[in-house]
């Protein structure tokens, strides 16, 4: 008989409810020592609510869990701390303006006899820390300076200042360049060979077999299955996940675009923009790509008036404009959907209705007063034209799933009534099937007439549903390439890093 798996977490059973919703059926999920299991599955699965029960930041309503061979009920964040279980959220628990050795031991602070903070010694194992992860900076430097990648680092740091016997990784990659990616891969290879457990949650296909040892997949709360990393495939994995079969390779570009409506000649700007020109058709998708810092973003943001223009022309159907602001911009047809889509995007303590209608309220204010109703229907539209799912209009916006707020987001643009959509990372922290979704609005946008700018770091999306790629570098388009069956990325990144 074969020796019993020795499992540092067991999660048995493990059921939570919500006012009318089943979040978590009967969920089971194990770790084991020195092992990366990857937790997938789409928006809304339930992959959330079960690492919030692990952290102590929802109580279970049923179920076990056994944590290092011993039954224990998590009571809340401090308790799952004290057990060693770390979380790293996609959205950093960092204090800004505080130092980086601050921010390690924040709550947990060394103290002398006096009852006095010991700088000293807070300072001399902050560097022990950041040594482990590669973190090459001062102890002393403040938050607010560090990089996206040096942020992660740093949370890392935090978690093993705490004993952490489990380390949970969500969606770290979402917003680092490949590089800091390779750092952050080579990093949890080094923790798994020291024996750390983690939990690894990501909606990118490419990195689980690259680190993952084991596959868990959730789905509309239920557990699926789990699987071999190694052994299974990106489609097996796919219809696990969306419970049906997603073709990727499938081009999706709309048809037969019209006339150039935006024309962008020698844009500059302080902020990473040099002399780019473009422009962009009716009913056409303009897929935007190039490496992090390539000044995709801010082209975009000096357009629509966020970023000064220090020089160059935009015409709008051949007439010169020169917007000072998004306001101005949107009065003539053009908005910008923020990559961040938490921050920028929607206003989360606001209901789904308030955020859809945020960008129409002359046509629901009557009489200096807001017709309800007219708002009403109008969220009801688009909840139903885009399939958003959420118990009703009242729902508020921050207890969506991502692939959700994002449909918020362009049901707002669409309501806007603009005309010229921008839309900066649209995908990004969104599951299979929640993409293929988004990419089939896209296409069905541009279909009926308005025309398209996508930003994109994931290629594949780019030729998924582009008529033409641009591609940037050092805030330059160094060309626009015609989407044509034999295009492919190798051909787009010797682009994008000019070589």
């Amino acid at each position: 008989m074969p020796p019993k798996e020795k499992y540092i977490l067991e999660m048995k059973n493990i059921t939570k409810r919500f006012p009318g919703v089943l979040a978590l059926d009967k969920i089971n999920f194990n770790l084991k020592p020195g092992e990366v299991h990857v937790l997938l599955g789409e928006n809304g699965a339930g992959k959330s609510t079960l690492i919030k029960i692990l952290s102590g930041a929802y109580i279970k309503d049923e179920g076990e869990i056994i944590f290092d061979s011993k039954v224990t009920e998590i009571k809340n964040p401090k308790h799952a701390m004290e057990l060693g279980v770390g979380v790293i959220y996609q959205e950093f628990n960092l204090n800004p303006y505080f130092s980086i050795a601050e921010n390690i031991f924040l709550g947990n602070e060394f103290r002398k006899k006096s009852g006095v903070i010991d700088w000293k010694r807070t300072h001399q194992e902050s560097a022990k820390i950041l040594e482990k992860v590669g973190l090459k900076k001062k102890t002393q430097t403040k938050v607010k300076d560090l990089s996206v990648a040096e942020m992660q680092l740093l949370e890392i740091a935090k978690a093993l200042s705490e004993d952490t016997k489990i380390m949970v990784f969500d969606e770290p990659t979402a917003t680092l360049a490949q590089e800091d990616v390779d750092r952050l891969f080579d990093l949890i290879e080094k923790l798994k060979k020291q024996g750390q457990a983690i939990i690894y949650i990501s909606h990118r296909m490419e990195e689980i077999k690259r680190i993952g040892d084991r596959c868990t997949v959730l789905r509309d709360g239920q557990y699926i299955d789990t699987v071999d990393a190694k052994k299974t495939d990106r489609d097996e994995l796919i219809k696990l996940i969306a419970g049906r079969n997603i073709d990727e390779n499938v081009r999706k570009v709309p048809e037969e675009p019209g006339k150039v409506i935006l024309e962008v000649k020698n844009l500059s700007a302080k902020a990473k923009v040099k002399e780019a020109s473009f422009d962009l058709r009716k009913g056409e998708i303009l897929g935007f790509a190039g490496l992090v810092g390539s000044g995709r973003t801010e082209v975009m943001k000096t357009i629509v008036g966020c970023i000064e223009k220090t020089g160059g022309e935009v015409k709008l159907n051949g007439q010169p404009v020169d917007f000072k602001s998004p306001v101005q911009a949107l009065k003539k047809g053009i908005i910008y959907l923020s990559e961040d889509r938490k921050g920028e995007g929607l206003v989360l303590c606001m209901n789904v209705m308030h955020n859809i209608t945020l960008t129409n309220l002359k046509t629901i204010i009557k009489r200096l007063s807001l017709c309800k109703a007219m708002e009403k229907n109008i969220s009801q539209e688009y909840i139903g034209k885009l399939k958003i799912k959420c118990s009703s209009e009242r729902a508020q916006a921050k207890n969506l799933s991502g692939g959700n707020q994002q449909k918020v987001v362009i049901s707002k643009a669409l309501g806007s009534k603009a005309k010229i959509l921008i839309f900066d990372e649209p995908t990004r922290g969104i599951d299979v099937g929640a993409k293929d979704e988004i990419y089939d609005l896209l296409v069905d946008l541009a279909q009926n007439g308005y025309a398209i700018i996508m930003i994109s770091s994931e290629l594949p999306e780019v030729l998924k549903v582009s008529n033409r790629i641009a591609v940037m570098r050092e805030g330059e388009v160094t060309t626009i390439l015609e989407n044509s069956r034999d295009l492919t990325q190798e051909k787009i990144v010797h682009y994008a890093m000019g070589d």
